[in-house]
């Protein structure tokens, strides 16, 4: 059996923090706003990996974990990922989706990437990332935080 699952996540730029997108830091760029690292990549793909076997969003989780002084990301799909396998299922691939005028993501794809597939234990190939800078059409558009969505397919380990 294949699940489908879509996650989404959003936050304004903050310039007293460090930008993370899937897992890396993005030097030379203010990061963005929230109570954890903020990775809004991390974040949608959390949502989606929760959605596919009927789970909460991510606050139901991340929030006590970031009182409790976990603020990484990582940490937050570990715990959806457990969700996952606890349900008998496994990843199969993940399609991610970027919305930022600023900056340009491209040439961090590999890194993310590779982050993401060392995370969730699948292969690098299958694992996509695409952006878009938005055309000033929306507030991700106009350069003012970013925007992430997720696809996650699972399946019913063998």
């Amino acid at each position: 059996m294949i699940k489908i699952g879509i996650g989404q996540d959003s936050h304004p730029f903050d310039s007293h923090k460090k930008l993370y997108l899937g897992g890396i830091v993005i030097s030379k760029h203010p990061g963005l706003k929230g109570n954890s690292d903020s990775d809004v990549v991390l974040h949608a793909l959390c949502n989606a990996l929760t959605s596919a076997v009927g789970q909460g969003s991510l606050a139901t989780y991340s929030d006590k974990m970031c009182q409790s002084g976990i603020t990484d990301s990582q940490e937050y799909v570990k715990t959806a990922l457990n969700f996952v396998t606890k349900n008998n299922y496994q990843v199969n691939n993940v399609s991610i989706s970027i919305e930022a005028l600023k900056p340009k993501l491209e040439k961090h794809f590999p890194a993310m990437k590779k982050s993401i597939s060392k995370i969730l234990n699948i292969a690098e190939n299958s694992v996509g990332i695409t952006a878009t800078s938005g055309e000033h059409l929306t507030t991700f558009g106009k350069g003012q935080g970013i925007q992430a969505f997720a696809a996650v397919t699972i399946i019913k380990k063998t």
